[in-house]
């Protein structure tokens, strides 16, 4: 982990306002450059969201919604540190649609359950050998 989800409304990929493929990119280095998270088990994807009201239901509005799911046992300041750093990635790339749009721009971080969070990976012994 983390699995790194973007949500964003519709309109955003529809009327091409940002490069979907390159918020991936930066969110995703972003979260590695911290250090806190293994390379082997980094995931990162995005979701456009075709049914959406914001506030008063202006089609000009927009959102996009980052959450972070975690492994559990990190310290409350190493996740602090980490959001802190990867949400400001996600304000600097988004700025540009921020100044011309109403843009509402939201990241959570969730830890996972330590019991009831299950995994299967061999991503990090085939990056051992690389």
């Amino acid at each position: 982990m983390p699995h790194l989800i973007i949500e964003h409304s519709a309109n955003i990929e529809d009327e091409k306002l940002v490069d979907m493929d390159e918020l991936v990119r930066v969110v995703h280095e972003t979260a590695l450059d911290t250090g806190v998270f293994p390379l082997g088990g980094i995931r990162t994807r995005c979701e456009k969201r075709d049914r959406y009201r914001i506030a008063d239901g202006n089609p000009d509005n927009c959102f996009v919604h980052l959450t972070a799911r975690i492994g559990s046992g990190r310290d409350v300041t190493v996740r602090q540190a980490a959001g802190d750093k990867i949400f400001a990635a996600l304000c600097d790339f988004l700025e540009p649609l921020y100044e011309k749009r109403p843009l509402g721009i939201s990241f959570e971080i969730q830890e996972a359950h330590p019991v009831l969070n299950f995994k299967k990976n061999n991503i990090h012994e085939r990056l051992k050998k690389d």
